[in-house]
């Protein structure tokens, strides 16, 4: 089967189909979707080696007698021991020994074909499309957002960031009832945002003021800047992104305005598949264009470009 695999630079590589072991799934990918954190992956985030990627939808090929057996799914990307302290106290997305898809120790969806445990499998409704459902995860993390943070339905909030995870936590919270306010670079991305009932902005144009929640979802460490700059004395800032490397925190930023941070990652599948399953929430505008995994490089080479959003990789060809 054909992958697309890192080990410094990605390639495209031709390997064996793999075996699921006890417990575990054979999945074959319809979909698969390149995310800021697989572009990190790129720069050296967690020393990842292996096969890229985490966001998909597909279908179960095996193993043979599995109840899950040509069953359309999704599925959670962390891989738990079960048995460590923190999984048993039901805190499995950050078990001590998790392996996490595409990203940490564990090959991912840029594939023909991967293994997942069947635990971490959720069933895709008919009426979703592929083309949705591979939206399943970053839809997931834009949710917890609501878990992570105390955002009440009249709150003023602004996001920044106009990629995926940024419209998407727009989205939900104008949904919510917040009056949301959207920070970025490209118009055209921003333009997602306004039938939604956000209230859009390039980030020189924001109105003065501050926000009693931020949500930084740019990606680069000059989002975070802003978001301190623009939040209120005893704000809440919700971190979103993930980098590969450090950057500098001028603690003051954070001290002298008695500010709290909180740090978001990943979220619950069941919401997500409701939202879509009712319609509730159409991401499929998010997609730049879909290759095929035989023109992977090219894909990974076009989501690193300034203001493209979702590049989807189309591997029902690639086993």
């Amino acid at each position: 089967m054909l992958a697309l695999y890192f080990d410094g630079s990605p390639k495209l590589k031709d390997f064996p189909r793999p075996e699921p072991g006890p417990g575990e799934a054979l999945l074959r990918v319809h979909l698969a979707g390149v995310c800021g954190s697989d572009l990190q992956v790129l720069k050296g985030y967690h020393g990842f080696r292996g096969v890229m990627g985490h966001e998909f939808v597909g279908t179960v090929a095996g193993p043979e007698g599995s109840s899950w057996l040509g069953r359309r799914v999704v599925g959670e990307i962390n891989v738990s021991c079960g048995g460590c302290d923190l999984c048993r106290r039901g805190l499995t997305r950050h078990c001590r020994q998790r392996r996490v898809l595409g990203l940490r120790d564990h090959d991912g969806a840029f594939a023909g074909f991967f293994t997942l445990p069947e635990a971490n499998l959720h069933l895709v409704p008919p009426e979703v499309p592929d083309e949705a459902a591979v939206f399943t995860e970053p839809l997931a993390a834009a949710l917890h957002v609501l878990d992570a943070a105390s955002i009440s339905p009249g709150a003023e909030v602004l996001v920044v960031g106009d990629g995926p995870l940024g419209l998407l936590i727009s989205w939900i919270l104008a949904r919510h009832g917040s009056a949301v306010h959207l920070a970025g670079h490209h118009p055209d991305n921003l333009k997602q945002a306004e039938p939604y009932g956000v209230a859009v902005f390039l980030d020189k144009d924001l109105p003065v003021g501050d926000y009693e929640v931020v949500i930084e979802a740019s990606g680069s460490p000059g989002g975070l800047d802003l978001a301190l700059a623009r939040l209120r004395p005893r704000g809440v800032l919700v971190l979103k992104s993930t980098y590969a490397g450090s950057f500098p925190l001028e603690t003051a930023r954070v001290v002298v305005p008695e500010v709290t941070l909180v740090g978001s990652r990943c979220g619950s599948f069941p919401p997500a598949l409701r939202l879509l399953g009712r319609g509730w929430m159409d991401p499929r505008p998010l997609i730049s264009g879909v290759l095929p995994l035989s023109r992977g490089l090219e894909a990974v080479e076009w989501a690193q470009r300034p203001g493209v959003l979702k590049v989807l990789l189309d591997c029902r060809n690639a086993g």
